[in-house]
């Protein structure tokens, strides 16, 4: 075993990188809107359940972003969970390009949450329960009140810094949420 600590007893940024991108781990666009309804979205590899009952996920933030910020004047955000095909909003949201929304297909939830319903397999709306502080990241606990399939089709996944398809998805298992009436993208239930 190599030794890639610091002389201060750390660990290099760029060495911890590199052992986490070793985790594969299933890819998402974390959303939020302002008070006007304007979107804001991120990509998120940092995602887990963290309760069944009630049911809690958690995805880490990066402190300093606008989707964080608005995420905390809203106290609500979605979670898009991309399929196999999401990989250009994957790439659009993990990019520095202003204004994402105007690149991508996106629709309103009926909580007029931003979602994806070209490039995700599953969204849930999340109402936040706590934030906790965690490095440079802020970890960001939500209540999951709403939860739509949209596909079934296999999940994107990202390590060794590529996006992968799930290599032997068995999609039979899969339940799709059919559209709430009048709305033609999907809506939120």
């Amino acid at each position: 075993m190599t030794d890639e600590a610091r002389a201060d007893g750390g660990v290099d940024p760029g060495s911890f990188r590199a052992l986490m991108s070793t985790f594969p781990s299933g890819v998402a666009v974390v959303t939020a809107a302002d008070a006007r309804g304007r979107p804001f979205g991120l990509t998120c590899s940092s995602v887990c359940s963290v309760s069944l009952v009630p049911p809690l996920l958690l995805v880490c933030v990066r402190n300093g972003s606008q989707t964080l910020s608005m995420i905390s004047r809203g106290g609500v955000f979605g979670v898009n969970f991309l399929h196999a095909r999401g990989r250009e909003a994957a790439e659009l949201f993990a990019s520095s390009v202003p204004d994402r929304f105007r690149h991508i297909r996106w629709s309103h939830s009926m909580r007029a949450l931003p979602y994806l319903p070209s490039h995700a397999h599953a969204v849930a709306e999340c109402s936040v329960r706590a934030q906790v502080p965690g490095g440079d990241h802020t970890v960001l606990i939500g209540e999951v009140t709403s939860i739509a399939r949209l596909a079934a089709t296999p999940p994107l996944l990202h390590g060794m810094r590529q996006y992968v398809e799930w290599p032997d998805m068995r999609l039979a298992a899969l339940e799709v949420t059919e559209p709430a009436s009048g709305d033609t993208e999907g809506a939120m239930r």
